[in-house]
């Protein structure tokens, strides 16, 4: 068995409002001086180890439990997977 590192990025979806987002934005606007800012959108970052099989198997097993955990809510964001690689 292999240890898999992985990246999971959540964020809301285009048409759900980040009131977070749009708080950065309009700072770096207003005080930053950066009016070419056009859109700021936040989200989660999440790095997991996990031990599997093979890579698919382990974003399987990642997706799982996400959904599981309720560590995102499907309605409102999107997730994304990504395996990294293996650990050495």
């Amino acid at each position: 068995m292999e240890t898999y590192l992985i990246e999971i990025v959540i964020e809301n979806k285009p048409a759900a409002k980040d009131p977070e987002g749009a708080t950065i934005q309009r700072d770096l606007i207003n005080r930053g001086g950066y009016p070419q800012v056009t859109s700021v959108r936040t989200g989660k970052f999440i790095r997991v180890k996990v031990e599997s099989e093979n890579e698919k198997a382990a974003e399987d097993l990642t997706l799982k439990f996400c959904n599981d955990l309720r560590i995102y809510n499907p309605v409102v964001h999107t997730i994304r997977i990504e395996v990294k690689g293996i650990e050495k």
